[in-house]
């Protein structure tokens, strides 16, 4: 996929995101945040909400059963709770982006790696996605029953045929994905590795993050035009926006 088509790859703004950390901040609509794997078993998990609104959120149920699909990838949009687009996967070079885990959960990490706290390690202690999010939404005022669903970027998971759920390992090493933001967001990530990650070490990858300014729209959009509820959601969202510029 051509990302000239979305913006001018002239980056406004970078950013590492270490392995197994987190980070948070207010991304503007009209841009497009690019996600780069810079090692193997790379994992963001990720949840948005209105930056305006705190109360409008990603929803995970809605973003699946709309577009047909169970998992996220390239075409796709995160929907909000109030029919609205989020943000919309516009590059993805992955191609298959979980949406059912969640991040995860201390037992998880503990269960899979041990333990390694703080004080044993400093900022090289052993993390997880739940409460890696927490962190980060808690300075803006929002806590444990503000967070639904996540997104687990550069993450696949295989449902066998008893619906259990595996992790599915692969190298995601200079992959990238990139998120065109429809809507101003408060954005909350977590490098943790994923809950279901069956490494035998703790050795999430580095993420890089680089900001650029998203291209208009144009009369046909890989997203938008997927389907015809991605095209509602588009225009819901675009009358959010009038109503309040009035």
């Amino acid at each position: 996929m051509n990302t000239a088509n979305y913006h001018n790859n002239q980056a406004i703004w970078t950013e590492l995101l270490p392995g197994g950390h987190h980070w948070s901040g207010r991304i503007q609509k009209g841009t497009i945040l690019r996600f780069k794997s810079l090692g193997a078993q790379a994992n963001v998990s990720l949840f948005c909400v209105n930056a305006a609104d705190v109360l409008e959120r990603f929803n995970m149920p809605d973003s699946l059963k709309g577009q047909h699909t169970a998992y996220l990838k390239a075409s796709n949009v995160l929907y909000s709770d109030l029919g609205r687009v989020m943000a919309s996967i516009v590059h993805d070079e992955h191609g298959w982006n979980d949406a059912l885990c969640g991040p995860s959960r201390p037992e998880q990490i503990e269960k899979q790696f041990g333990t390694r706290t703080f004080q044993d390690a400093r900022n090289d202690m052993y993390q997880n996605g739940l409460d890696s999010l927490l962190i980060e939404m808690c300075k803006y005022g929002l806590a444990s029953q503000d967070l639904s669903a996540a997104v687990n970027l550069f993450s696949k998971v295989a449902a066998d045929e008893n619906g259990a759920l595996s992790y599915v390992s692969s190298d995601n090493t200079d992959q990238t994905i990139e998120l065109r933001f429809e809507m101003d967001c408060l954005l909350f990530l977590s490098a943790a590795p994923h809950g279901l990650d069956t490494s035998p070490s703790y050795q999430p990858a580095d993420i890089q993050l680089s900001l650029f300014k998203a291209n208009s729209l144009t009369d046909s959009d890989i997203c938008r035009d997927a389907c015809s509820q991605n095209q509602r959601a588009f225009q819901n969202t675009a009358r959010y926006y009038a109503l309040s510029n009035i």
